[in-house]
């Protein structure tokens, strides 16, 4: 090729998106679908899981370990019916919990985990904890969110302030051991207008210096009845809200988090988001987000990260429903192109992709993050619209791990995959001169490599020593038949 290459400098979104996949109401689905399905990566992706390894049944999931006809609310278990942590004290470095992990960071996405954890657990779990989660790059740990909530297991255990002291101790323990791990307090915040305080505001003050990122959940509408009854007109188990009653509260929330941390900011997130289908139907699911969005782009930039919740739900919680027949196939809902135009493809929404100086081979590229990394990009000019564009990884390049985007479009590249094919990246696209290609190299086992040296828990690197070979074709192979 005889295109100059450049470096590529990759920094944060105005409004990071992240995406919730799998929970108490849904099952994971692996990154390869969800990539195909929306186009681009997210900054981060939401795994939802509980630890309370001293009580009996565990690691069974609560659903199944202490299934009783008593039960009549999703939170009527032992302990929260989220997926087990199967690591921790005693557990395996290489459960399916990692895996899944592995699964996201692979993908060019960081690691979102939202752990509820038994508040009696002894800073030997939260050591064991902190020693999981080191190789996983800059993960974001969401510890025993909603807490001023009255439904997690956590909550019918403690007091209010026993579990805002245990987020402290938490918090701290498991950050001094793997300094690589931010952690987030998720609270009720401000849920009035009027309000002056948030909810359970004294208990939580110390959280609130003792976190890195500040939260609060907002649904613009909630079955938290699901899956035990139906929403119903007049009915008692859900709520709808307005979208100014939902942006405004979580605005005043971060506003009174930041009063409280003495007028100095930190990054506010809403950890979960949506509007339940199960409550508001289809299309005004996607009218709530779309006016909720609107205002948010026209606001004053106060929100660094938003989670939609969640990918594929089995109630109407999700961009896909799970089939009732078969809870691993998944039925689009108007809610995910609605939700791919209008915020994945949205520039506020997406990272800052930046050329820098011109590069030669072999350069060396930096994973950071899915905020903070460096790769490579060059001009790809077109003749006119691609029959065929393939790009194949030989030699060296084989088992190398990355992600890049032709035509607006990104793509992941396995460890052993040769050959991907573009073309969807043209479908439905008129021809243009040119686009940027883009290519980043995330580690291939998902983890970070210990002998790369100091600083190997934040920073993964991959020399580039070759670029890959396009195949492009702006004919068919045969143009004419041989009858012709």
């Amino acid at each position: 090729m005889s295109e100059p290459i450049y470096r590529l400098n990759r920094g944060p979104a105005k409004c990071a998106l992240d995406l919730g996949d799998g929970s108490e109401r849904g099952e994971y689905v692996n990154q390869d679908y969800i990539l195909g399905k929306l186009g681009r990566p997210h900054r981060a992706i939401t795994l939802m899981y509980c630890y309370y390894p001293l009580d009996e049944g565990w690691p069974g999931r609560a659903s199944v370990v202490h299934a009783h006809d008593d039960v009549k609310f999703a939170w009527d278990y032992p302990y929260d019916d989220y997926f087990p942590y199967t690591g921790g004290l005693n557990g395996s470095p290489d459960s399916e919990t990692f895996e899944k992990m592995q699964d996201v960071r692979r993908h060019g996405q960081d690691v979102l985990l939202t752990l509820t954890i038994d508040p009696h657990v002894s800073d030997e779990h939260l050591i064991a904890i902190a020693e999981d989660l080191r190789p996983y790059g800059r993960v974001i740990l969401r510890i025993n969110h909603e807490a001023t909530g009255d439904w997690f297991s956590f909550n019918k255990r403690c007091s209010y302030k026993e579990v805002a002291d245990f987020f402290v101790r938490a918090s701290r323990t498991i950050k001094e051991h793997a300094p690589n791990v931010q952690t987030i307090i998720c609270i009720g915040g401000i849920e009035a207008m009027d309000a002056k305080e948030m909810t359970k505001e004294q208990e939580f003050a110390a959280t609130i210096p003792a976190a890195d990122i500040w939260s609060v959940d907002k649904y613009m509408a909630l079955h938290w009845g699901w899956p035990f009854d139906v929403a119903e007109r007049g009915g008692n188990s859900h709520a709808r809200h307005s979208i100014g009653f939902t942006y405004d509260t979580a605005k005043l929330s971060f506003l009174r988090f930041k009063e409280l941390n003495g007028g100095v900011e930190k990054p506010m997130y809403m950890s979960e988001f949506n509007a339940d289908g199960d409550v508001v139907g289809p299309y005004d699911q996607c009218r709530m987000m779309h006016e909720f969005v609107e205002r948010l782009k026209n606001d004053d930039g106060w929100l660094k990260g938003i989670s939609f919740y969640q990918f594929r739900d089995a109630g109407r919680l999700g961009l896909e429903i799970e089939d009732p027949n078969n809870k691993y196939v998944g039925i689009e809902q108007p809610i995910l192109k609605a939700y791919k135009e209008e915020m994945l493809d949205d520039p506020y929404f997406s990272p800052a992709d930046e050329c820098a100086e011109a590069v030669e081979l072999p350069v060396k590229l930096r994973w950071g993050s899915s905020e903070d990394a460096e790769g490579i990009a060059f001009e790809m000019p077109l003749e006119s619209d691609p029959h065929f564009f393939e790009v194949y990884f030989e030699d060296e390049l084989l088992s190398g791990n990355f992600i890049f985007e032709v035509n607006g479009k990104w793509f992941y590249k396995a460890p052993g995959v040769k050959c991907i094919d573009c073309m969807s990246a043209f479908f439905g696209k008129e021809a243009r001169e040119s686009f940027t290609f883009k290519l980043y190299a995330p580690p291939a086992t998902g983890k970070n490599d210990p002998a790369q040296g100091e600083g190997w828990e934040k920073d993964y690197y991959y020399e580039l020593r070759k670029m890959p070979r396009f195949r492009v074709l702006f004919e068919p192979v045969e143009v004419k038949s041989k009858e012709d």
